[in-house]
């Protein structure tokens, strides 16, 4: 059996995005707490989806109560970057 380019090219890039894929850097990023704090956005989340609470986030952070470090992106979707840590 003999393969043709297409397959050739095929598993070349096959192998090229699982290498990509496995020296890709550690998460970084914070989990969203599973404290009092927090609880209701766990509920909400599965109840109305991840839109409807990201809306409460400023409440709590903001510049007067827990300030966003200065390289903080947008802040209009939290739990795109901040994932629920349900431990």
């Amino acid at each position: 059996m003999q393969l043709k380019k297409r397959d050739i090219f095929l598993l070349a890039l096959a192998a090229f995005i699982l290498i990509f894929l496995w020296n890709a850097p550690p998460e970084t990023t914070s989990h969203v707490p599973y404290d009092e704090t927090h609880r209701r956005f766990y509920d909400m989340v599965a109840a109305e989806g991840k839109k409807e609470a990201e809306k409460f986030c400023q409440e709590c952070h903001n510049d007067e109560q827990v300030p966003f470090p200065d390289d903080h992106p947008t802040k209009a979707r939290c739990l795109f970057c901040h994932k629920l840590d349900r431990n």
